[in-house]
């Protein structure tokens, strides 16, 4: 077992609190729902999911999960709250996505996993974790010679504060305010360093612009709050 799990036990009660709204459109998570499309849009244009498997770290209810799953994926879920994975499982009920579902982190999972997956999405979790390079480092170790991983994340400018904290949490109240913590937020040429130590060469990264007043996102070439990473692993 990992001695000491890449986790923060305040983050993952505040998830917790929040397990019931995973799938609740106009609740806790309404801005996933919103930006999951583009997210979707995104990871299928960079790897092309009908058939590949696909490990989603941090999956939460299982948003990205399903969508992947409807694209032809064969996914398998993880994310360190239980509560959360208990609310994938419910929403899956009487489905027929045959997602794998598992209440663990990633470094727990990757012990008994070595390279059986042909790519990783992680998103809007770097920001939440104590070591995110830790994090990337593990997806290393689950993915086949050559595989994906994309993730998603919040920059670390002055614009990003006001948009992510400032805006979501306080003003537009989009998201439950302590959701973020400005100290977390990565810049791009930080998770692209720690993409090359753990192996991975930056295919691609892009901007992911919301309009909460549209309920809308879509990609951009602006980085400057939101962005997604694409990466693959050297063969």
């Amino acid at each position: 077992m990992i001695p000491n799990p890449n986790l923060d036990p305040e983050e993952l009660s505040r998830f917790d609190r929040h397990a019931a709204d995973w799938w609740d459109p106009a609740g806790a998570y309404r801005t996933l729902h919103a930006i999951n499309p583009a997210r979707l849009r995104y990871v299928d244009g960079a790897i092309g999911l009908s058939g590949k498997s696909v490990l989603d770290v941090g999956c939460g209810g299982g948003l990205l999960c399903e969508a992947m799953a409807a694209r032809g994926a064969r996914v398998t879920g993880i994310d360190a709250s239980v509560a959360a994975i208990a609310a994938a499982e419910r929403h899956a009920v009487g489905g027929s996505s045959g997602i794998d579902y598992h209440a663990m982190t990633l470094e727990q999972f990757a012990e008994n996993n070595r390279g059986g997956f042909d790519a990783v999405t992680c998103m809007e979790l770097l920001e939440h974790v104590p070591d995110p390079a830790a994090l990337i480092a593990a997806a290393a170790r689950v993915l086949r010679p050559g595989g994906h991983i994309i993730a998603s994340t919040i920059n670390r400018t002055a614009r990003a504060w006001l948009g992510a904290i400032v805006g979501a949490e306080y003003l537009l109240r989009l998201l439950p305010r302590g959701t973020h913590h400005y100290a977390r937020f990565i810049r791009p040429s930080e998770l692209a360093a720690w993409m090359r130590a753990a192996g991975f060469e930056v295919v691609d990264i892009s901007g992911l612009q919301y309009l909460p007043w549209a309920e809308h996102a879509a990609l951009s070439a602006d980085p400057g709050v939101n962005y997604l990473l694409h990466a693959r692993l050297s063969t």
